[in-house]
């Protein structure tokens, strides 16, 4: 799996106590740059967000995520879960669940969205869905 480079940059800056209160002072700032390296769960990612007609559900269908997807041959990483509120007005909270599902290839994707087991998710879920919203992204350079 390939690894994907996250730069960091630390900055460092010197001020000299004695000339802060009055006067001119001169900063000293000095870069730093370290590379980490985080594996990527895999190379086509297909986040899924749903809001259901009633909220209650939420738990059954996280449940039946956990039971039915995660098992699917291709799949190599998978999540399930609801919004996580970090108090940030500009993160979207319109949903009741969250799921991602990973694949290394588009052979991989095809087959999952027609395998019997995602089949029966959709087709048990379909009713209680107020909406679904799907975003496939790909990384185009792996």
């Amino acid at each position: 799996m390939r690894c994907a480079a996250l730069t960091i940059a630390a900055v460092v800056l010197t001020v000299p106590l004695s000339v802060l209160p009055f006067g001119c002072t001169t900063i000293d700032v000095t870069s730093q740059r370290t590379t980490i390296q985080v594996d990527r769960p895999a190379r086509i990612n297909h986040p899924v967000f749903v809001k259901l007609i009633d909220a209650a559900d939420r738990d059954a269908f996280i449940r039946d995520c956990d039971r039915l997807l995660p098992s699917i041959p291709g799949v190599v990483s998978y999540y399930c879960g609801v919004h996580f509120d970090a108090g940030r007005d500009s993160v979207i909270k319109d949903y009741d669940v969250g799921l991602y599902v990973g694949f290394e290839t588009a052979e991989a994707y095809a087959m999952y969205v027609d395998h019997p087991q995602h089949v029966e998710l959709v087709t048990s879920w379909r009713s209680r869905l107020e909406w679904l919203k799907v975003y496939d992204v790909i990384d185009v350079d792996p």
